[in-house]
C-alpha cells in the first residue's frame, strides 16, 4: 500500500502534520514513530516528568565532551514515544517573545514568519482555559490551563522576585515576556496534554491515516534528486514504503539532521568520513545547533514545604488515591509551574534569562537530592551565541549520534549563564522566603567568585531540552529548506519541527514547534496562510459603540 504523505517522527510537529493533513479523506498518511505508544499512566499524570528525565522512553544519549565545559559530558534526553517531547516535558505552555520571530523574518531573512504572522497559529492550535484574547484563543486541539496544585513556597517565590524588582506577570505570552509569576500548561482535565493526545487521540478512527509505532526510519530512498519514499527497521526487517507525494521529516533537532546524514544528504567531508555514500551535498545539515544551558540554585528548605517528602512510601500511596480520586496534590503537578523571564544583561533586546521553580531537589536526572525537603531554581541563558553540531558516529542508522551543542564556546554565553545565575541566588534571598529557605546548599556559600560558579557549572549544568536549528529555514549557504521547508535542491522532501528554526526562541520550545507544525501544514496543502494579527489598539472598532434606548 502506497501513501501520499509519509511522516517521519510522531514528536510535537509529527502529531499536527498527520492531523491537518489526514483531514482531507482523499490523501492517504502515514505516520511512523520509533519509539512506543503512551498507554503507561506517567505519561498522562504531570508528575510523571519526574521519571521522564531519568531514562523513560528515551533514547539514551549523551553529548561529546564539551571543550569549553572542562570536557564535561552531559545526558541528553530525546524523546522516544509517540507525542515525543511533549509526552514526557514538564508541561510548560511558553512561546517566546516576539522579537525572536521578527528576527526569524530580518535578520534570517525568513519571510512569513515575523511574529504578527505566526501568532494565529500558536492561536488555531490553543484551547486555553483562561485567556481569550489578542494572544490567545480555546477551541483548538491543544489544552492549555494554569496550575492546581501549587504551593505557598510558590506565592513566596513571586513575592521574592518583585522584592528584587522583577514585576509580576500573569501571562507570560501576553503583550510583554518579562516578569514572574506562574506557568501556562499543556494540559487539560489535570491531565498532561500532550501532542499525540491533542492531536492524534481524535482522530485515531481516520480510515486515512496509519500510525505505527516500533517504526524506525532508517534512511530517505532517493532517485536522482527526488524523495521516493523510506526505508524502515521493524522487528520484521527492513521494509521500503513509497510516498507519492512527499516525505515529511519531523524527527526534531537532533533527529532530523541524522536522518538527512543517514540518507547521503549533508556535507561532503562528513559524509564521506563515515562511509556514507553522498547522494546530495548540503553543507548546513547537522550545523547550527542551538540550546539553552540551565544552572540551577538548590536550598534547604525550613519544613516540608515542597514535594520531596512525597517520595515516602505511605506519602506516595496517598498522593496516588489523591489523584486518582481528586486530579489534586503531588501527582497533578508538573513541578516546575512557577518561574519567569528577565534579563542578565540589562541592554538585552529581550528577556534574556528564564527561571524555573522546581517543588522539590534532584527532580531530573543528574541533579543532586538533598536528605530533607528542597527547592530549585533553575536559570537558563536564552540567547546562545555558541552554535553546536550532529553529527554521525558512524554509517550505522542504529548507532548514537555525535551531539555537541559546543556550550559556551562564545564567552558571552558563559558570562550570562553566570549572571542569569547570580539573579536566581539573590532571589531565593529575599525575605518573602526566609519562612521557608534554611540556606543554599548549591552552589553553596564557598562559591563566590565567577571563577567559582564556572567550575560549579562546568561540573552541574544541565541542559533544558531545548535543541533547535540543524535543518535550518533561509537561503544563505548553510541554510537546508526555505520557507516552505522544502530542502534545497531536492524534491518531495520537507522538514517541520524544531529543527528548521534559524534560532532557539527564548522559552521552552514544545509550542513553538506545535507552531511549526500548524503552519507548516498549511504550506504543504497550499493554503493561504491565516491572516496577521492585529491587536486592539490597531483595530478601529475595538471599543464598544454605545447603546442607546436604554429603558
Amino acid at each position: 500500500m502506497g501513501f501520499d504523505y509519509i511522516i517521519t517522527g510522531a514528536g510535537p510537529a509529527g502529531c499536527v502534520l498527520a492531523n491537518r493533513l489526514s483531514e482531507d479523506p482523499a490523501v492517504r498518511v502515514l505516520l511512523l514513530e520509533a519509539g512506543g505508544g503512551d498507554w503507561n499512566p506517567l505519561f498522562h499524570m504531570p508528575a510523571g516528568f519526574a521519571k521522564m528525565t531519568k531514562g523513560v522512553a528515551s533514547w539514551g544519549w549523551e553529548t561529546v565532551p564539551q571543550k569549553h565545559m572542562k570536557g564535561r559530558v552531559l545526558r541528553y534526553t530525546q524523546a522516544k514515544v509517540i507525542g515525543g517531547g511533549s509526552s514526557i516535558n514538564a508541561q510548560l505552555y511558553t512561546r517566546g517573545n516576539a522579537a525572536d520571530y521578527d528576527l526569524w523574518a530580518t535578520d534570517d531573512g525568513c519571510e512569513g514568519w515575523s511574529y504578527r504572522e505566526i501568532l494565529p497559529y500558536f492561536k488555531r492550535a490553543e484551547d486555553n482555559q483562561r485567556f481569550a484574547d489578542d494572544y490567545h484563543s480555546y477551541g483548538g486541539p491543544l489544552g492549555v490551563s494554569m496550575p492546581v496544585s501549587k504551593l505557598p513556597i510558590c506565592d513566596a517565590y513571586i513575592r521574592a522576585g518583585q522584592e528584587l524588582g522583577v514585576p509580576y506577570n500573569h501571562d507570560f505570552n501576553g503583550r510583554q515576556q518579562a516578569g514572574v509569576g506562574f506557568y501556562q500548561l499543556t494540559q487539560r482535565n489535570r491531565r498532561r496534554s500532550s501532542a499525540s493526545m491533542a492531536y492524534l487521540s481524535p482522530i485515531k478512527g481516520r480510515r486515512n491515516l496509519s500510525i505505527r509505532t516500533g517504526a524506525r526510519v532508517a534512511r530517505i530512498v532517493l532517485e536522482g534528486t527526488r524523495a521516493l519514499g523510506v526505508e524502515v527497521v521493524t522487528a520484521k526487517g527492513i521494509e521500503a514504503i513509497r510516498a507519492e507525494r512527499e516525505v515529511l521529516v519531523s524527527s526534531g533537532a537532533i533527529g532530523s539532521p541524522k536522518l538527512l546524514l543517514q540518507s547521503g544528504i549533508g556535507p561532503i567531508d562528513h559524509l564521506k568520513s563515515v562511509g556514507v555514500q553522498v547522494k546530495h551535498d548540503l553543507p548546513g545539515v547537522g550545523s547550527n545547533m542551538q540550546d539553552h544551558l540551565d544552572l540551577f540554585v538548590i536550598c534547604e528548605c525550613t519544613g516540608d514545604h515542597t514535594y520531596d517528602n512525597v517520595a515516602k512510601l505511605h506519602r506516595t500511596l496517598w498522593a496516588g488515591i489523591q489523584y486518582v480520586l481528586f486530579r489534586t496534590g503531588p501527582v497533578a503537578s508538573s513541578l516546575f509551574e512557577t518561574g519567569g523571564f528577565w534579563y542578565a544583561d540589562p541592554e538585552a533586546r529581550s528577556p534574556d534569562v528564564q527561571f524555573h521553580l522546581g517543588l522539590g531537589s534532584g527532580i531530573e536526572a543528574g541533579v543532586e537530592r538533598l536528605k530533607n525537603a528542597g527547592v530549585t531554581l533553575n536559570s537558563a541563558y536564552l540567547h546562545p551565541r555558541s552554535r553546536g553540531t550532529v553529527r554521525l558516529s558512524s554509517a550505522d542508522p542504529s548507532a548514537a549520534p555525535l551531539i555537541d551543542p559546543n556550550y559556551w564556546e562564545d564567552p558571552h554565553d558563559r558570562k550570562m549563564s553566570i549572571e542569569g545565575l547570580k539573579i536566581a541566588r539573590e532571589i531565593m534571598q529575599q525575605a518573602a522566603l526566609e519562612p521557608f529557605v534554611m540556606a543554599e546548599r548549591l552552589p553553596g556559600p564557598k562559591a563566590v567568585t565567577d571563577e567559582d560558579l564556572f567550575i560549579y557549572g562546568c561540573a552541574n549544568a544541565k541542559t533544558d531540552h531545548h535543541p533547535v536549528g540543524t535543518c535550518k529555514m533561509g537561503f544563505d549557504s548553510m541554510a537546508v529548506v526555505g520557507f516552505d521547508l522544502k530542502v534545497h535542491g531536492l524534491e518531495g522532501l520537507r522538514v517541520c519541527d524544531s529543527s528548521v528554526m534559524p534560532r532557539v526562541p527564548s522559552c521552552n520550545t514544545n509550542a513553538p514547534t506545535i507552531m511549526v507544525g500548524e503552519k507548516g501544514s498549511d504550506i504543504i496543502r497550499n493554503r493561504a496562510p491565516l491572516p496577521p494579527a492585529l491587536f486592539e489598539h490597531e483595530r478601529n472598532d475595538a471599543r464598544p459603540r454605545a447603546r442607546t434606548n436604554i429603558q
